[in-house]
């Protein structure tokens, strides 16, 4: 029977590199017997695999389908014991489970004198590294070890891990409120975007308020700091409060610069700082800073001290390129950005699944928005509908919205009138269905089913009406959000003006920034 290719054996396999392969090998012949054993042959024959086939496993005669989930279940464990040992996935977090680890065995022993030292030991690694969950464990085995190895000290010792235990509870149970808070409010960003009316606002701001923990700003340590940041950064995206998405940001990312140790212990939380740090400062439109920012975050993650695996690889890939795009919508260099698009592509390939798609999905729709600010309307409908057609796309709902009257708008710029009405029926259906049609929405439908009755030399008039409509949407805290996706107030002055949507953009760029 051919099972599914996305065995975690299998996939576990294929995600070693040469050396980790190289290590395995090594792991595994440091006894003679393991030489010919089953799992190192499962082990050589998955490696060789294109792909994951049980009727293939079986017909090689390495291993009797009996034996196999067992095998399996063997090597996946072996193997991951062998990353843990290979010195490229050594960390601090490791290194203090291993001392607890020691530390724990050293008292089944009865050695309770050489378990409470490695403890110690153990205990400052983890409050140095801001590892307090590890530091609380590690407090409560030195307090069942003390109770047995009674030392003269015995009462002044009580009272100091009873004071270390409750510190550290009392930090623990904060940070445990904040990191819930900001999960919930990251997950609504992922799943409907910014709030899209007085009472999804309310909604937020108030369960917001209800779960923030009272906490003095200089009583907290890094950990709980990051995790505040955090709360707060999601609530202003939420609200789409952009100045305090930038001040969050900011607190977030010098967090780290102020703790430099703490960008190798945390480099995801690092970079991720860094990337809603230059989000804030694209919808603020300040480029200058932005350039600023985007040069430390590539300087940093340069640098051959930064964390290399694969996971934080796929993160600065991402990270990265989305910032390369972004830049250019800030001040309207669109045909400027163009080059970039293959090489992304391309660039995407190796990273196969490690790239989920729903970034996948934001690639797409920066690739589709870079090339209608160019004029490449045909390209941007082909970027769009491999986001339009995909099915299986269950998070950012505001994405696939914008993406659909993207492509509206794309279709008539391109001329492809006959295709006008059918997407028009099927965007009002599906804006209807996702409950997301809102004013400006609503004036870009109206119009552009209208544009059939609208004779050549009025077509600039209507233009004007519709923007004149949509500016006084322009400022309004909800229906504002459209124009984050689509700027249509500019290819409206484009059309107006009859000058391409960049040069409107750069003007309004220079103007904003005193540069004209």
């Amino acid at each position: 029977m051919t099972k599914d290719q996305k065995d975690n054996l299998f996939s576990l396999v294929k995600s070693l590199t040469k050396s980790e392969k190289r290590q395995f090998k090594l792991y595994v012949g440091r006894l003679g017997v393991n030489s010919d054993s089953k799992f190192l042959n499962l082990f050589n024959f998955l490696d060789k695999a294109k792909a994951y086939n049980e009727t293939s496993i079986l017909k090689s005669n390495i291993i009797k389908k009996q034996q196999l989930a067992n095998v399996k279940s063997h090597l996946y464990k072996q193997i991951l014991i062998s990353l843990k040992l290979n010195p490229s996935h050594q960390n601090i977090r490791l290194q203090i489970r291993e001392q607890l680890d020691f530390a724990s065995i050293l008292y089944h022993k009865g050695l309770y004198k050489q378990s409470l030292k490695i403890l110690d030991k153990a205990k400052e690694l983890a409050i140095v590294n801001e590892e307090k969950n590890s530091a609380f464990e590690i407090v409560e085995l030195e307090k069942v070890i003390e109770s047995q190895y009674i030392t003269r000290s015995i009462s002044t010792r009580a009272d100091e891990l009873a004071v270390q235990a409750k510190e550290l509870s009392t930090l623990n149970v904060i940070t445990s409120k904040l990191s819930n808070l900001s999960l919930q409010l990251y997950s609504n960003i992922l799943k409907t975007g910014y709030v899209k009316n007085e009472d999804e606002a309310k909604m937020v701001i108030n369960y917001f308020n209800k779960q923030l923990p009272k906490v003095k700003i200089e009583d907290l340590g890094f950990r709980e700091k990051l995790w505040l940041y955090k709360a707060n950064l999601w609530q202003s995206f939420l609200l789409q409060d952009f100045l305090n998405c930038f001040k969050y940001a900011l607190k977030w990312v010098d967090l780290f610069y102020q703790n430099p140790s703490m960008i190798n212990l945390n480099p995801v939380f690092f970079l991720k700082g860094n990337n809603y740090l230059l989000e804030a400062l694209v919808f603020i439109g300040n480029k200058t800073k932005f350039v600023e920012k985007f040069n430390d975050f590539e300087a940093t993650v340069q640098k051959l001290s930064f964390p290399k695996d694969e996971n934080v690889a796929s993160l600065v890939f991402l990270y990265t390129n989305f910032h390369k795009i972004n830049q250019h919508f800030i001040d309207g260099s669109f045909a400027e950005g163009l080059d970039i698009i293959p090489t992304i592509e391309k660039e995407l390939i190796p990273f196969g699944e490690k790239i989920d798609p729903h970034h996948k999905m934001i690639f797409y729709y920066k690739f589709a928005s870079l090339q209608f600010g160019a004029g490449n309307n045909k390209e941007c409908i082909k970027y769009l509908d491999k986001i339009i057609s995909n099915k299986s796309l269950s998070m950012r709902e505001d994405l696939l919205c914008f993406s659909r009257v993207l492509n509206l708008v794309a279709h008539y710029e391109a001329g492809l009138d006959y295709h006008l009405e059918t997407l028009l029926r099927s965007t009002y259906k599906f804006l209807i269905k996702m409950n997301d049609l809102h004013e400006v929405q609503k004036e870009m439908i109206k119009f552009i089913r209208g544009l059939q009755d609208i004779y050549p030399h009025d077509l600039k008039n209507a233009f004007k009406e519709l923007h004149k409509t949509l500016k006084t949407f322009e400022d309004h805290p909800y229906e504002r959000r459209a124009f984050l996706y689509l700027d249509v107030i500019s290819w409206l002055e484009s059309k107006i003006e009859n000058k391409p949507v960049s040069e409107i953009i750069h003007i309004k760029y220079l103007a904003k920034n005193n540069l004209i």
